[in-house]
């Protein structure tokens, strides 16, 4: 089975850090994924997709990432079911996110990470070198 998910989109709300019972670290957050295609005459259309890291991840994305923030996810599609407070049964539809990534030049106040992996060491920007535009590429 197959279950691979990768969003590129806005933060809408600042993310929360949370702790489960466990100590588990939790962070949700919203993200407006615009839609790839636009009608004649009418405004791009977005989709609001839930978000949800754990532990590591979820402690980077609450520390790093604010609301406008452009943001890509990568993980998981999980859905659950639950009932609300008023007895009526729902179903939640998410993105369990196993890496996130700045989608963005960072700003000067900003951290020198450009993505987290929890299992990954980060690099350096300063290992990359820009190549300029040369049409002489064999590719």
């Amino acid at each position: 089975m197959l279950n691979i998910c990768a969003l590129n989109g806005r933060l809408t709300a600042d993310p929360e850090l949370r702790h489960t019972n466990n100590d588990i670290a939790v962070t949700s957050f919203t993200l407006a994924v615009d839609r790839s295609y636009q009608r004649q005459g009418e405004d791009r259309q977005a989709d609001f997709i839930s978000i949800v890291c754990w532990r590591g991840t979820a402690e980077f994305a609450a520390k790093y990432f604010h609301k406008g923030q452009l943001v890509a996810v990568e993980g998981s599609i999980q859905t659950r079911k639950y009932t609300d407070r008023d007895g009526n049964k729902r179903k939640a539809f998410e993105i369990v996110a196993s890496n996130v990534h700045f989608a963005e030049p960072k700003s000067k106040n900003e951290s020198n990470s450009s993505q987290h992996n929890p299992d990954a060491q980060t690099g350096n920007d300063e290992d990359f070198v820009e190549i300029g535009s040369d049409d002489d590429l064999p590719f």
